[in-house]
């Protein structure tokens, strides 16, 4: 089962926290691919700053996890270096783009592991395969030596078993970040949403775990509507000149994508990034009376493995590509079985720069919910 996880893992590796990397991350002296093979030969020179900041911190690269194509993906199906597989449900897709890292975790491979997100990168396998994914605001966690997909929507964050391994990963990567305690779930009040919009297994899971906030209420929020040629044309223009000389290497799943994303125009990215400004102008005002959001992570439990990506897609980024558009921080956590005994997932968001709220929530959400929330994949941390 854990073949299809890492791509490269280092011949002898440090001591500490036991680390996996999404291959979007430059390493030193490890091959890094971005989960491409026009880069399948690529050893960078230098390792990338989030990277740098965990192993300065005692953490250690147990390797680098296969991802999506070039990180543009909900299902880590690559055609280069295989399908993730998803440790917890075998059969069904480990999510994407960081699925590797997911699956890392899930497997007991690693103790905490790099990802990032620009649609949902690290919260869909995080719900797919039952571990934790933090999304940290826009910002917040440095993108350098980091290969983009989309730049004012991509964020790297933690991911991990716990929301407390989150977090301590997350105070490495962002020396800024200042921890917020709460006693409670009292004190937070929670606004919860798209419960409709799930299927009802998903749903009831989430709803469960809603309504350990004492304090909540029902929330009528919008899906971003034609944002998306504003997400479209920047992974154009990352690819534009990469894709003109090796358009034969990039993968059919991704290649489609590509050759949509050059085709918007420069009068559709211009309105979706003045309906990107009245979306967050939107939901600023909509959110004013609650401290945090509970929605559904996906909603649906993690689909067939060998599903169609480009039907699947719009599904599983649902709920969160949303959070992406307004540069939110957002959580996903297990919150029980669902359909199947599939694993469900439940997301928290708070607006930009209120990381340490959503991180606390988290923590005492998922302590409500356990042991109900593990799916019987629960690994003991590593300490070497």
């Amino acid at each position: 089962m854990t073949e299809g996880i890492f791509l490269a893992r280092p011949e002898l590796p440090a001591g500490g926290v036991r680390l996996a990397v999404k291959d979007l991350f430059d390493t030193a002296g490890l091959a890094t691919t971005y989960g491409s093979a026009v880069f399948a030969d690529h050893i960078p020179a230098a390792t990338a700053e989030a990277v740098r900041r965990a192993e300065a911190a005692g953490y250690a690269s147990v390797g680098k996890t296969n991802l999506h194509e070039f990180a543009y993906g909900v299902t880590s199906q690559n055609p280069h270096f295989g399908t993730v597989p998803n440790p917890v449900a075998p059969g069904r897709t480990a999510g994407g783009s960081s699925g590797g890292s997911a699956a890392a975790l899930a497997a007991g491979l690693a103790d905490a592991a790099l990802g990032t997100d620009s649609g949902g990168s690290i919260r869909i396998p995080a719900a797919c395969c039952a571990v934790v994914g933090f999304k940290p605001s826009y910002g917040v966690v440095p993108l350098d030596g980091c290969f983009p997909l989309a730049p004012s929507f991509d964020h790297a964050g933690p991911m991990a078993r716990s929301v407390a391994e989150c977090v301590s990963l997350l105070a490495v990567l962002a020396p800024d970040f200042v921890p917020q305690r709460l006693e409670s779930l009292e004190e937070v009040t929670a606004g919860v949403a798209w419960l409709e919009l799930a299927d009802p297994g998903v749903a009831r899971r989430v709803d469960e775990a809603a309504r350990t906030f004492p304090r909540r209420r029902r929330l009528e929020l919008p899906l971003p509507h034609d944002v998306g040629p504003a997400f479209m044309r920047e992974v154009a223009d990352v690819h534009r000149e990469l894709y003109a000389e090796f358009a034969e290497l990039y993968g059919a799943n991704v290649r489609a994508k590509i050759e949509r994303c050059l085709d918007v125009t420069d009068r559709e990215y211009d309105a979706a990034v003045r309906r990107r400004d009245e979306y967050r102008a939107q939901w600023g005002e909509l959110v004013e009376d609650v401290d945090v959001v509970v929605t559904p992570t996906l909603p649906v439990v993690p689909p067939p493995a060998d599903g169609d990506e480009l039907e699947l897609r719009a599904t599983l980024i649902r709920f969160t590509f949303p959070f992406n558009a307004l540069g939110w921080p957002a959580l996903a956590l297990p919150c029980g079985p669902a359909d199947g005994g599939l694993p469900a997932s439940a997301q928290l968001a708070a607006p930009a720069g209120a990381d340490a709220l959503v991180v606390a929530a988290g923590k005492l959400l998922e302590r409500a919910l356990s042991p109900r929330a593990t799916t019987g994949a629960s690994h003991r941390p590593r300490r070497d």
